[in-house]
């Protein structure tokens, strides 16, 4: 490996038909270009994709009530009940294996009918009646001020947080935000912080457009009582949150008198079956883009064999002589190996640098196109560079293998005796 007149040899046997190696070396090249263009794709559908669940903790769900499709206990059928917040109690106290338990009530909607005014501006938004602990469910960005605390809750204070959209539209440039009042629905309402969405794709105008204020504040100013319109439920860390929905679709069921065996009356969205899904789903692609890129690879070190295969053949006079002066049959081989490693791994390099420099021009083009609809940042990790590297040594010997084999079976004095 390290000596001078070994290195001499390869790059002179290289040189020898540059055309036939440059063509040899291109089907590596393009392999191995192919195989990390498809993971770098890969990945960044996966990313466009999970930023569509935005940075809400992923093993969460969201639970509603809806009709009963079940008469019950002298109930009767299509009946209509909602939550209240002793639930949320009942839950956290069931299930030791939930975090995070947030009831939550909503007023208007995005791109509804104006609802919130300042002075002689108005705008329709979003407006939640929250607990402090729904920004650990949903990070955001306090720019100013704060979100919402217990203080606010147990004091029902009429305090809010506002997205950096309602701050557009109410507030004129450069204008002071914190301790102004905003009404909504008619009820005045301070303003303690702004807040912007951390890591928010294609919904980032709508969440921009949400004011947050104390539930208590919001279930008294708007007559909602202690009613729970939803919750937003999250499990601890090494638990899914559906392994326990059922459990907690029993204990609401029981609570308000709806029959188990109503499929309909409880409404739930869970995040985390999705989010597993949509994994599974990638991780099959992954598995598709390695399955791929291998075969267009394995073209090439077959490629590379053939190749190895006339030069030794092309070599089989010197071989002999060598062979006749003394060089071990490891001695041939050894170099029929090293020249077709090295050949498979520079080609296999300058494909993973070509395919480096495509990513790099991809992620330049959408950085100043703005974000894409289910794509973003497509990358690859240093592990995927790694195993390439991986790939390509080991393709390097399986390719110079047989025609290595190939020569040390010859005889010094058939390879001499021929022509």
């Amino acid at each position: 490996m390290f000596s001078r007149d070994r290195w001499d040899e390869i790059l002179e046997a290289l040189n020898a038909n540059k055309f036939r190696t440059f063509l040899t070396a291109f089907g590596v090249f393009w392999g191995i270009t192919i195989l990390v263009l498809l993971l770098a794709l890969t990945n960044g559908l996966k990313n466009g994709v999970t930023a569509d669940f935005g940075n809400f903790a992923t093993n969460s769900m969201f639970m509603w009530t809806q009709g009963t499709s079940k008469p019950y206990k002298g109930m009767p059928k299509g009946r209509y009940f909602n939550y209240k917040i002793g639930d949320v109690a009942a839950i956290k106290s069931e299930f030791p294996e939930i975090k995070y338990v947030s009831p939550r009530n909503q007023l208007g909607g995005y791109n509804g009918a104006n609802n919130v005014t300042r002075g002689t501006k108005t705008g329709a938004f979003e407006i939640y009646g929250d607990y402090p602990e729904y920004i650990k469910q949903q990070p955001m960005d306090i720019i100013q001020g704060r979100f919402i605390s217990y203080s606010d809750i147990n004091a029902k204070r009429k305090v809010c947080v506002i997205g950096t959209g309602v701050e557009a539209g109410l507030y004129d440039k450069g204008e002071e935000v914190l301790g102004t009042y905003i009404k909504v629905n008619g009820v005045n309402f301070l303003v303690v912080g702004t807040f912007k969405m951390s890591n928010s794709q294609g919904d980032s105008e709508q969440d921009a457009s949400t004011i947050y204020m104390p539930f208590t504040t919001f279930g008294q100013a708007f007559n909602r009582g202690e009613s729970v319109g939803w919750m937003a439920i999250t499990a601890v860390d090494g638990i899914s949150i559906t392994t326990l929905k059922d459990r907690i679709f029993s204990l609401m069921k029981s609570r308000h008198k709806v029959d188990p065996t109503d499929e309909r009356a409880i409404g739930h969205f869970d995040l985390s079956e999705q989010f597993e899904r949509v994994n599974g789903l990638f991780t099959i692609l992954s598995f598709v883009g390695y399955f791929v890129g291998a075969l267009v690879l394995m073209s090439g070190i077959i490629g590379i064999s053939n190749i190895m295969l006339i030069v030794v053949k092309e070599r089989t006079k010197e071989i002999g002589i060598r062979r006749a002066l003394g060089a071990s049959p490891w001695t041939i081989k050894s170099q029929i190996l090293q020249e077709s490693l090295i050949l498979t791994i520079l080609s296999g390099m300058v494909g993973i640098s070509f395919a480096a420099l495509v990513i790099w021009v991809m992620n330049s083009i959408l950085d100043n196109a703005g974000p894409v609809d289910n794509f973003a940042n497509p990358s690859v990790s240093m592990q995927v560079v790694f195993t390439a590297l991986i790939i390509l040594v080991v393709s390097g010997v399986l390719a110079g293998l047989i025609p290595a084999n190939s020569a040390t079976k010859m005889k010094p004095v058939d390879a001499l005796r021929i022509e």
